[in-house]
């Protein structure tokens, strides 16, 4: 991995170019920056696909001031815990305490001195450092390490919102391993840990985009989270995991099916919109995996019903 690539990310907004000039000079060195001179600019890269660790933020620009793009940052899932530093000429008291009632972790009266700014931008990425740490954790399923049930509602909710405000369709892919009570009453609970293990492995490296993922659903069945993918799209990646498992020859001598590892694959695929709940999704996609195990299994079986 590259030295650019382990930096932190810091998103600079500010109106006048020469301020994002001189922070940006200072910070280079040690963390990836970027930056945006509008408050709309602000948003679109905080929700990006590789979000800002630390956001420096300017109050004083025109159509949408630094509070307000404070205010709705915090207002997503997706941004609310991306600490902000609002660095601004605005020194009144008033100004400060109502800078950080509404969600900045500091507050930098213009002009500031650089070693300061350095030692708070330092501070506040150690301490999200730690938080990404315990948040990942309290993330990932104990067995497998891949993203557990509580991430996979987490991801579902935001992408659902995502999805509505940018038009872009949502698939869901619900997966499920073929007869695998047989796997452990023939093999043994240790060797379907391993199984389970081995399979959450190839299924998560069967997707490549940082937004797609893949998460233990329960038990033997896993879910991938496929945001703007259409049904083709979705179904091409379904194949491509089907491929895969079967293709890691897992002896199952106990299935009706193969004499290896197999699954089945059910793919939905909607446009979300606001009358409509993800439930609705997750249900569609559990009906085409039923679908898929009543046709024979090691199988995908698709829908799209918008």
């Amino acid at each position: 991995m590259s030295e650019e690539v382990r930096k932190q990310r810091i998103l600079i907004v500010d109106d006048a170019p020469e301020n994002i000039r001189i922070l940006a000079q200072a910070l280079k060195s040690e963390y990836k920056t970027t930056f945006a001179t509008t408050g709309e600019q602000a948003i679109k890269f905080a929700m990006s696909e590789e979000p800002p660790d630390l956001i420096l933020l300017d109050i004083m620009m025109p159509e949408m001031d630094g509070y307000e793009v404070c205010l709705r940052l915090k207002a997503e899932h997706k941004t609310k815990n991306i600490p902000v530093i609002f660095i601004t000429a605005m020194n009144q008291e008033e100004d400060e305490t109502k800078g950080l009632d509404i969600g900045a972790v500091d507050y930098i009266t213009k002009p500031f001195s650089m070693a300061i700014v350095k030692a708070r931008v330092r501070t506040h990425l150690e301490l999200k450092r730690h938080r990404d740490i315990l948040e990942n954790l309290s993330s990932l399923d104990g067995l497998t390490a891949i993203p557990n049930r509580r991430r996979f509602d987490e991801v579902l909710q935001t992408e659902w919102r995502h999805c509505i405000r940018e038009s872009s369709p949502l698939s869901l892919v619900m997966i499920d391993i073929d007869y695998f009570k047989n796997f452990n009453d023939t093999r043994g609970h240790q060797a379907g840990d391993d199984c389970l293990k081995r399979v959450a492995k190839a299924l998560a490296n069967s997707v490549k985009r940082p937004m797609d993922v893949v998460a233990r659903y329960g038990g033997e069945e896993f879910a991938a989270i496929l945001p703007k993918t259409d049904r083709d799209g979705s179904v091409f990646v379904a194949e491509t995991m089907r491929d895969n498992i079967e293709s890691l020859n897992i002896s199952h001598p106990n299935s009706p099916v193969s004499d290896y590892v197999t699954i089945s694959l059910g793919s939905a695929t909607v446009f979300p919109e606001h009358r409509l709940i993800p439930d609705i999704l997750v249900k569609a996609a559990d009906d085409a995996l039923f679908q898929a195990k009543r046709e024979g299994r090691n199988c995908v079986r698709g829908i799209d019903f918008n």
